[in-house]
């Protein structure tokens, strides 16, 4: 199929219309069940409940068409423009400079008919993002190439690109990270989640809504408690305790079988190459979500864990990116790996992890001591009143919690630590749970060094580091540390020619991929 000339406007595929529909026919079903179920109509509610649901088909389909008719898109030279709107037109220009990347989405619907979402992301996120649903796969990613060629102004690149079929990168890249049916179910399992409970109170209050049956009421649920409860106290105190077992592994199964299952949607096919455009990641059972991240848009790296998971040495990286990965300023490009999995990814971004000769700096102990008294002020506020109120030794509570507050914070401090070498700022917090930060000082756009009240009295200060894309703050360095840390900072800054720096770096970056690649064939 021939493209349409690149200035000329045009639809979005036919197909979205039938996406419409069917995402209709999915949207009348619950409304057609309340009422067919309810008291609402008397012995006509079936009929009801039919008529409700071809109503909102047709009014669903027939939304989708207008939309469908009413929004167009051109590829222009400068930026691409997209019409939309029903009642009240709107227009929107946005500039390939301003293009941080685009993503391709592929819901289970639209996946069904071969559709994918085209996302446009600006790196300001919310409204400023703009998206196309829905394309062909094989549009959406030659509008993805165009729009990347165009962005580089390399206009006989950009024809050739359309021109020709595209050829898949994941193939073409070295696969630097991917998750399998099994790392999946024991990624799963530290994901424990209750959320099963949130949708079954969701769906009660939707029954509430369209059905005479009054779900929330206390008398209702009380008196069958009260009935269940005469039941298990004829069963006597073993069966009582066996009961109570039951319940609480149950719960304990719902959760982890719900965690199983949001991480098998969310995963499922989960891999990550290194080509010399960039990184690509893909992922998601349902939806599928096919994202290229640029090695020059990484500003930092962020190496975080959980609770528990840290005790299997088990962690994830994100990047730190001008664009965004579902309303967050960060790309998971490894969720749930080791650190010698970890290792290349950084190492391919152009980053380094710190190692034996890397030279730690803790925070003060000044801020250390302070940061100890003010964890400990809500309990020992909380031990006046229980004091006066409450029973003798009820007090020892609020002051136990307080002893524990004391001893945390000032065991952290040993993991509250930051370093900085000739490329790079290194940071990293957390007692049960540490959070690592990788920061290459040609990317950082300010240094500031922000006291508080105490922290002017006390000599220590916290310094902001800027990054296109996220935030890197290093709390409670001496303040002659933090000056000293500004000045080599604001000296990077002022050497660093930000107009020449995307296209070294990622010429670099390209360079190391194709040495890792050759290195890695003659092995």
């Amino acid at each position: 199929m021939n493209p349409a000339p690149p200035d000329s406007a045009r639809r979005t595929a036919p197909l979205t219309i039938a996406v419409g529909a069917l995402e209709a026919i999915q949207n009348a079903i619950i409304p057609a069940l309340a009422i067919a179920f309810s008291g609402i109509g008397g012995s006509g509610r079936f009929l009801i409940a039919i008529a409700a649901g071809l109503a909102v088909i047709v009014i669903g389909t027939g939304m989708s068409y207008i939309g469908w008719r009413r929004l167009t898109y051109t590829v222009g030279e400068a930026d691409i423009r997209v019409e939309s709107g029903v009642l009240s037109r709107a227009a929107r220009s946005v500039p390939y400079e301003r293009i941080q990347d685009v993503s391709i989405e592929a819901k289970l619907l639209p996946r069904l008919l071969g559709l994918v979402a085209v996302k446009f992301e600006t790196g300001a996120g919310g409204g400023e993002d703009i998206a196309l649903k829905y394309l062909a796969s094989t549009e959406g990613e030659r509008l993805r190439q165009l729009v990347r060629a165009r962005r580089e102004e390399d206009h006989a690149a950009a024809t050739d690109m359309v021109a020709a079929p595209m050829r898949d990168e994941a193939v073409e890249g070295e696969a630097l990270f991917r998750m399998g049916p099994r790392r999946l179910l024991t990624f799963g399992l530290f994901e424990f989640s209750l959320a099963v409970f949130a949708v079954l109170a969701g769906v009660l209050q939707y029954v509430d809504t369209v059905s005479s049956i009054d779900v929330w009421n206390v008398d209702l649920w009380r008196g069958w408690l009260e009935e269940q409860g005469t039941t298990i106290a004829r069963l006597g105190p073993y069966a009582q305790a066996a009961g109570a077992m039951a319940g609480l592994i149950g719960l304990v199964m719902i959760g982890m079988v719900t965690g199983i299952a949001r991480i098998f949607a969310r995963e499922w096919g989960f891999v990550l190459t290194r080509s010399a455009r960039g990184f690509r990641r893909m992922r998601g059972l349902f939806t599928r979500t096919d994202v290229v991240m640029p090695a020059h848009r990484v500003q930092a790296l962020v190496i975080a864990t959980g609770l528990i998971r840290y005790r299997f040495g088990w962690h994830g990286l994100s990047f730190v990116s001008l664009a965004q990965d579902a309303e967050s300023a960060s790309h998971v490009v490894a969720p749930f790996a080791k650190l010698e999995e970890i290792a290349p990814i950084v190492s391919a971004a152009g980053f380094r992890l710190p190692d034996e000769n890397t030279h730690w700096h803790r925070a003060s102990r000044q801020h250390r001591t302070d940061t100890a008294i003010l964890g400990t002020l809500p309990f020992l506020l909380a031990a006046i009143p229980v004091a006066i109120l409450a029973p003798p030794g009820v007090v020892f509570i609020p002051l136990g919690l307080a002893v524990l507050a004391v001893g945390a914070n000032l065991y952290a401090w040993e993991f509250r630590r930051h370093a900085i070498d000739a490329a790079q700022i290194f940071s990293t917090r957390g007692l049960l749970s540490p959070t690592s930060q990788i920061a290459t000082r040609l990317k950082l756009h300010s240094v500031e060094v922000a006291q508080g009240p105490i922290a002017r009295l006390r000599g220590y200060a916290t310094v902001q580091l800027g990054l296109a894309g996220g935030a890197f703050a290093i709390e409670g360095v001496p303040l002659a540390e933090a000056r000293a840390l500004r000045a080599k900072v604001l000296e990077t800054i002022a050497a660093t020619d930000f107009s020449q720096l995307d296209a070294g770096r990622d010429q670099a970056l390209s360079d190391s991929h194709a040495g890792f690649s050759a290195n890695l064939a003659a092995t």
